[in-house]
């Protein structure tokens, strides 16, 4: 299997896993009860981390190679991307999720979830854009 078509998998797993969390995982957690959310809130992050933290680690070590082995605009534009949705993630995402495990602020962090998710959507269409015009339309 080719570097670049790794990259292609874990870009595609990202950016469909991303828009199924925005449009129906997000917005369902409005829809539970404080306690029902409070439940299912643990169960869902392990499970979820169990998909996507093997394909942003897979995403992030081939972007990093790609940029060591060859400076261009495509590499460039990756790394920066793919630094962004970490920042983004670690910075955001990952505290709002640990209100709402801990009880606190929940119905505020949902919201936020749902608004704020847009960007990491963004980020990740862009960065399957990227790959899909490096790999099959360059």
């Amino acid at each position: 299997m080719t570097v670049n078509l790794i990259r292609m998998l874990s870009d595609f797993g990202l950016v469909v896993l991303i828009w199924m969390v925005q449009l129906i995982i997000y917005p369902s957690f409005a829809r539970y009860t404080h306690e029902n959310l409070l439940s299912w809130h643990r169960i869902y992050t392990k499970r979820l981390a169990s998909i996507v933290i093997p394909l942003m680690f897979t995403q992030a070590f081939v972007v990093a190679y790609q940029l060591y082995k060859t400076q261009e605009f495509f590499t460039y534009c990756s790394a920066v991307l793919v630094v962004l949705v970490w920042l983004s993630t670690f910075t955001q995402f990952v505290p709002l999720h640990n209100n709402i495990s801990k009880g606190e602020k929940v119905a505020d962090s949902v919201e936020k979830l749902i608004q704020r998710n847009w960007i990491r959507t963004a980020l990740w269409t862009l960065l399957f854009m990227l790959s899909l015009w490096n790999n099959i339309l360059k």
